[in-house]
């Protein structure tokens, strides 16, 4: 299925919203995705100025007739200069005598520098920062598309593991399925990580190890479409578990049904990281948890908020995050058990909506 068949994001509202929360101020946009987020134009090089409610996107040579075509109906004025300095100079212009507000955060800091000695005041501040955390309905078809496509793969390909395939050879066949089901790219590159080492690494990747019988299996998989993002990860044994393999699978099942539960709207992020971490803590395996709890997927594979113990961060409805608690020991392997979750207003006791849909299957 095309990306013509999803509904259209509408960037002129995006830009008349950011233009309210600017005000008299210059927002400055140089991440490329807030400014594939605040005006449909997809580059590798360009800015955008928020000012008195216009909208100024500034790129090079390579890109001015996409830049036309991608920021049309939000009326945008498109500046196009052969040379950075030239582009450069221009985006001063749009700025002359403002105030001017940039995420520190993704902006350069020698931009930041030069933008000082030119005498223009910059504030660390970013309408875009905050709403991008809530996604609309438009960015959330795209998302649940991208997820049940790494479903829809990952299904297909389960049944090669442990026939003698080796790691790469299954991280190709997801990621060529993904597209064959309609994704525009992989998410990120395909985890495939088996056995008493890899399996152990939560961001090993994948190499030319066989898969083998007793092996640990950890698959972390994602689709994009239309810029979106899914993240889905799943975890099993070849063959028959041991009892040690079965008891910390069901330790991470459990855990993250835990910080599952816990996520809502009005739930803090810090919460669905201590709701996972508890499991393990009880368990006496905590030393094991290397490895984040979760995180926001949108344009950004990684995006706020973050699970963490020291994010401050209140979910809201329309965010969409991870849980992904996993536990990993050298000579042991590892599991992690991953979803990707719509956060809602809790109705009967239920405050998020899952969007990946593969099986967490019971070892055998």
């Amino acid at each position: 299925m095309s990306s013509s068949t999803l509904t259209p994001i509408d960037h002129a509202l995006r830009v008349q919203r950011v233009a309210e929360q600017v005000g008299d101020r210059a927002l400055l946009v140089t991440d490329l995705a807030d400014l594939r987020w605040l005006t449909g134009f997809v580059t590798s090089h360009g800015w955008a100025v928020v000012r008195s409610g216009e909208l100024f996107v500034g790129t090079d040579g390579r890109y001015g007739d996409k830049a036309v075509a991608e920021t049309h109906g939000t009326g945008a004025t498109v500046i196009v200069e052969q040379e950075r300095a030239a582009l450069d100079g221009q985006m001063i212009r749009t700025l002359d005598g403002a105030r001017v507000l940039i995420d520190t955060d993704v902006s350069d800091h020698q931009l930041r520098v030069g933008l000082a000695a030119r005498g223009i005041d910059v504030f660390d501040a970013s309408p875009i920062r905050t709403m991008r955390r809530v996604k609309d309905a438009a960015e959330i078809e795209r998302i649940e598309r991208a997820a049940a496509i790494a479903d829809t793969a990952l299904a297909e390909v389960e049944p090669m593991l442990g026939s003698g395939v080796t790691e790469l050879e299954v991280r190709a066949e997801l990621e060529y399925r993904m597209v064959l089901h309609g994704a525009d790219d992989r998410s990120y590159p395909t985890i495939v990580a088996a056995g008493p080492e890899h399996g152990a690494r939560p961001h090993h990747g994948a190499a030319r190890r066989v898969i083998s019988e007793g092996d640990t299996i950890i698959i972390d998989v994602g689709a994009l479409v239309d810029g979106y993002h899914s993240d889905m990860t799943r975890s099993w044994v070849v063959g028959t578990a041991s009892p040690e393999q079965r008891e910390v699978y069901e330790l991470v099942r459990s855990s993250q049904a835990a910080g599952l539960a816990v996520v809502s709207s009005g739930a803090s992020s810090k919460a669905v990281d201590r709701a996972c971490r508890d499991v393990f803590e009880d368990a006496g395996r905590l030393d094991e948890y290397i490895h984040g709890t979760g995180h926001g997927v949108g344009l950004d594979i990684h995006e706020l908020p973050f699970h963490n113990q020291s994010s401050d961060v209140t979910l809201e409805a329309g965010m969409v995050v991870t849980v992904e608690p996993g536990l990993y020991r050298g000579g042991f392997g590892g599991f992690r058990i991953e979803d990707l979750v719509l956060v809602t207003d809790s109705v009967n006791g239920t405050g998020h909506r899952v969007l990946t849909h593969s099986p967490k299957r019971e070892l055998n």
